[in-house]
């Protein structure tokens, strides 16, 4: 194992390698020139060449970008499209909220100006200020008609007032200057659309996951961050991937290098996947952070090193995005074997892609040793709460979820919660489900497991597309038995998922405690000198007194011989005020209007939450392993 760094210099801003000269294998026809033509603005300055368009070419922005399921309609940023031909001026008319025809003759070099305003702080979109760049294609290169299959390059122009500024991206270069600006190619629109650009003055550092070189760039870092441990925890996560998909067979890995983009904020979370990169967002005081002291025992340097909850949380994000280099980017839904960018992409696989992806995330953390069995089950025990304390599980399949993610899940109110259930979180106990099933059911002596079933459809789809039909093709040659049955029950089912029994039969024990007085209650709050009502949940308590989002609790009525009436803070200083009462009159401001709600307590056992812990720690470890 072999893992070089930047470490000589952690604050570096730029890489320090020679230009980079590659040469294209065909003469582009797209040629995108990216300027930053106004950092306070934040707007991005873009001159698009065409050599050879057509009579009265046409362009388009996307309306949505792969991974993130939600139409957001990017052409609203893009400012003054203009068009030329040689001197000459050509009329640009646009068709629909983001296409354009342009009035130019063919065969003639063809060159288009615009600007793209960027302040979206998100993996999604792009970003511009004096202190950081970011963009995806898709917000800022219009795709050329005809030309979509065609190479594209994209040269990016240094600032001359921002002379630390680097580039990484996971497009390949063709001829740059040592921070990176320069000129880049992608084999068609897809690639560009596929390979985020970060620029900036961030920290940079490398290394090495089986033979693959691998660049993780920060913006954002305070002093205090740990560069070499997240170094060396992404390394092992990386390797951990690596190891599952291809074993042995190192030749098959699907790409030549990596770069991992974080930008580290205040408040923040989130992840989009790439085909060699992906693009993260997490708070700055999640980062690792460096040691107060200088020289460590054994037993206190791996108490430093194990990960607290916020570190945790990042590392679970890079290992989710990392295993969509194979679960989402190259084995994918078959609706998705072509993207059509200028509507949703409808498919009822995302239980499949994002929840086995989710199942897979915290198990190779335990699998690359940055956590041990117990922390793997509190973070499981986590996700099962989730699932069991939305109702909306009983009323919406995940395959359903996955087809409406574009309506519902990524379009979420405050009903949501009853409307539909996450096909992140369920569909990783789908996966959970699955793994021990198989686990157990065994083949002539021989274990089986979902690991084998993910290598078997890599095998089987060629690392493409994919259906589900081949999930249970796949399921049948590996057991010899029809898994339609149980299938259909989970994903396209409403019924609970048998997890209690499935546990218990691998070492885990599932204890039933009191569930939290919100939960009990039905309620979703936020608290900050009164109790705000975010959601209400079907069928429960605060659903049958009348509780509605957006009210605000402002106290309590006892009633009795001696009527009492207290106000609330917070949520959990009901049962001081409300003793043994089963029913209380809840005060509450509507629209600035007083109500008075009946309100009938639960009983303490009315909802429980589950508890996981180690009860065969040599079982737990056959399956985690």
């Amino acid at each position: 194992m072999t893992r070089t760094t930047t470490h000589k210099a952690l604050r570096t801003t730029a890489t320090t390698r020679a230009t980079h000269t590659t040469a294209p294998i065909t003469t582009p026809q797209v040629h995108y020139r990216i300027e930053l033509a106004d950092l306070h603005a934040h707007l991005y300055g873009v001159t698009l060449n065409i050599e050879q368009p057509t009579a009265d070419q046409r362009v388009a922005l996307p309306v949505w970008i792969a991974g993130s399921y939600m139409v957001r309609e990017f052409s609203k940023q893009l400012i003054s499209l203009t068009a030329r031909q040689g001197n000459r001026s050509v009329a640009v008319q646009q068709l629909d909220k983001c296409s354009w025809q342009i009035d130019c003759a063919a065969d003639t070099p063809l060159t288009l100006h615009y600007q793209v305003h960027a302040h979206d702080n998100s993996v999604r979109t792009a970003w511009l200020d004096t202190q950081r760049g970011f963009f995806n294609a898709t917000s800022l290169c219009l795709r050329v008609a005809g030309c979509e299959d065609q190479p594209h390059v994209l040269a990016l122009v240094p600032h001359t007032d921002l002379p630390t500024w680097a580039v990484a991206t996971g497009l390949t270069p063709l001829t740059v200057n040592p921070r990176g600006f320069g000129s880049y190619v992608a084999a068609d629109y897809d690639e560009l659309a596929d390979c985020p650009v970060e620029m900036g003055a961030f920290w940079s550092g490398q290394f090495t996951a089986c033979g693959v070189p691998h660049r993780f760039v920060v913006a954002g870092a305070t002093p205090a961050f740990d560069g070499e441990r997240l170094l060396r925890d992404a390394q092992k996560i990386c390797e951990a991937a690596i190891r599952f998909w291809h074993g042995n067979q190192r030749a098959n890995i699907p790409y030549t290098h990596y770069v991992f983009m974080l930008n580290a904020v205040g408040e923040g979370y989130g992840g989009l996947e790439h085909r060699n990169s992906t693009a993260l967002i997490c708070q700055r005081a999640d980062l690792p952070r460096l040691s107060d002291t200088p020289v460590l025992t054994e037993a206190l340097k791996a108490k430093v090193d194990k990960p607290n909850d916020g570190y945790t949380t990042l590392l679970g994000l890079i290992s989710h995005e990392y295993f969509h280099t194979w679960n989402v980017k190259r084995l994918r839904p078959a609706e998705f074997a072509r993207y059509d960018y200028t509507q949703e992409n409808y498919t009822e696989l995302l239980w499949f892609f994002e929840g086995f992806t989710s199942y897979y995330d915290d198990k190779l953390l335990r699998r690359a040793g940055l956590i041990d069995d117990a922390h793997y089950l509190r973070l499981l025990n986590k996700t099962i709460n989730q699932v069991l304390q939305t109702p909306g599980r009983m009323v919406h399949s995940v395959a359903q979820s996955s087809f409406e993610a574009w309506t519902k899940y990524y379009r979420a109110d405050a009903n949501t919660p009853n409307l539909t259930v996450s096909y992140y979180t369920k569909g990783a106990l789908i996966a959970l489900c699955l793994d021990l099933a198989l686990r157990q059911h065994g083949v002539r002596n021989h274990s089986v497991s979902l690991d084998d079933v993910m290598r078997g459809l890599w095998a089987r789809c060629q690392g493409g597309p994919m259906q589900e039909a081949d999930l249970l093709a796949v399921l049948h040659e590996l057991t010899g038995r029809s898994w339609a049955r149980d299938i259909k029950a989970w994903v396209h089912g409403t019924r609970d998922l048998p997890l209690e029994d499935a546990l218990t039969a691998h070492g885990v024990a599932v204890h039933h405690d009191p569930a939290q007085l919100a939960q009990r209650l039905g309620l979703r709050v936020s608290e900050d000198h009164s109790i705000q009502i975010k959601q209400v949940l079907s069928g429960s308590a605060a659903h049958a007194a009348g509780f509605a989002p957006g009210d605000e609790w402002l106290g309590v009525e006892i009633g009795g011989k001696t009527a009492s009436a207290w106000r609330l803070k917070k949520l959990d200083e009901l049962p001081l005020y409300a003793g043994r009462a089963k029913k209380l009159t809840a005060l509450v401001s509507r629209d600035r209007q007083l109500l008075r709600l009946s309100l009938t307590l639960p009983p303490v056992k009315a909802q429980r939450s589950w508890r996981l812990a180690v009860l065969d720690a040599a079982k737990v470890k056959a399956w985690l392993d």
